[in-house]
């Protein structure tokens, strides 16, 4: 095969991560409803099951640069996408919340191995100058496989099970496109010791820095990949039909989470984390106001989908440049911070809807998130020209 140019690697890296993160991890929400009226579901075990992707991730992404490092690039992304295709298999035949407890901890595990395998990929496929660029395309990926979820919902509305059938059928899909395409490299033994990382301390200042911020972001998030869809329509009324155009709207402002290495290069990381997150912030309190007008509701979907894939990316691009020699390694910290607070978030969330109500527990989960974004400028601007790094 021919080496993949920088295009090739955006599209291929993107179609992973869709599957990891948008299919495998993220719509799970989306379908909440329907799988808690066949299975008999509580909203704190819903918010229990929810955090379960979130907690495997943490583990599976702290192993992620050691089996990118035994397996290859090459192998570490068919594994990714093969555990994917597994757990959204166990997903649909799933006879009872355990077992679909289950697939979604398995979907998790493929999400925490892909990010780092993909940037790894980037650093040996693409130029240092482009790397920004197509990391943060790649990351914006997960929206592409939220708005896949779009029309699985508007054709099996109800069957849940169909859905996830089609989704374990794209990941074998993705698998083979990362068997074919990706760098190839030798599996090293992992019986050899890895090299020092070249960090110094203000490089791990930097990368704790954004991990801390990225738990209270993850936190916050949660609410809403967890319970948007159950509040729109058991709080609003909404039917199941609606609450696709929602993930649609969801993933196509994601989009614009392409644009966050060239974001931080404009405004700079301060200004840019909080703008992100106080867009985020307001999409949760949108859906707080008027969670029963579609309207509303899909707009506040765009702009979460706006604010969290800008968010995400951000981690992810300025890790690399602040750790740029440990391409595999450096978004390894924000990205499992995120996980940790997602982890937190969704069990809390599910509390809180239970005990007051989804309008209550989603302008308290927005309130913080302004709470995170002022935080972020001052940890940010105060040390943002002494972490800056040539970009990766």
């Amino acid at each position: 095969m021919r080496p993949l140019s920088p295009l090739g690697m955006a599209a291929l890296g993107s179609g992973v991560i869709a599957i990891t993160y948008g299919l495998a991890r993220f719509v799970f929400g989306l379908f909440l409803p329907s799988m808690r009226d066949e299975l008999t579901i509580s909203p704190t075990m819903a918010g229990v099951i929810g955090a379960l992707p979130f907690l495997s991730f943490v583990f599976a992404i702290l192993a992620a640069p050691w089996v990118t490092r035994c397996l290859g690039v090459r192998h570490a992304g068919v594994a990714a996408a093969g555990l994917a295709g597994a757990g959204l298999l166990t997903i649909a035949l799933a006879p009872s919340s355990l077992l679909l407890a289950v697939g979604v901890l398995t979907c998790g595990i493929s999400t925490g191995l892909s990010s780092p395998a993909m940037a790894e990929a980037v650093s040996r496929a693409v130029p240092p100058g482009l790397r920004g660029r197509v990391n943060a395309t790649i990351n914006a990926g997960t929206s592409l496989g939220i708005a896949l979820a779009m029309p699985a919902v508007l054709i099996w509305a109800e069957a849940w099970r169909s859905a996830y059938i089609g989704f374990a059928a794209l990941a074998a899909l993705a698998a083979l496109a990362a068997l074919c395409y990706l760098p190839r490299e030798a599996p090293r033994s992992s019986r050899s010791r890895p090299a020092a990382l070249p960090v110094s301390r203000e490089q791990w200042l930097g990368i704790a820095r954004l991990s801390g911020l990225a738990v209270g972001m993850g936190c916050v998030s949660a609410a809403y990949w967890v319970f948007a869809p159950d509040a729109v329509i058991n709080a609003g009324g909404l039917g199941p039909s609606q609450t696709a155009w929602m993930w649609l709207a969801v993933g196509l402002g994601g989009l614009t989470g392409a644009g966050a290495g060239d974001l931080i290069s404009r405004f700079g990381p301060a200004r840019s984390h909080a703008a992100s997150l106080m867009v985020m912030s307001g999409s949760i309190a949108l859906l707080a106001l008027d969670p029963g007008n579609f309207a509303p509701a899909l707009s506040s979907a765009a702009l979460f989908g706006a604010g969290y894939m800008t968010l995400t990316g951000f981690y992810l691009v300025r890790s690399i440049q602040i750790m740029n020699e440990a391409p595999a390694f450096a978004p390894v910290l924000p990205l499992l911070a995120t996980s940790v607070g997602q982890v937190a978030g969704s069990p809390l969330a599910g509390w809180l809807v239970g005990a007051e109500g989804h309008a209550a527990a989603f302008m308290l989960f927005a309130t913080l998130g302004l709470a995170v974004a002022g935080l972020g400028l001052w940890l940010l601007k105060e040390r943002a020209v002494s972490n800056v790094r040539a970009p990766g």
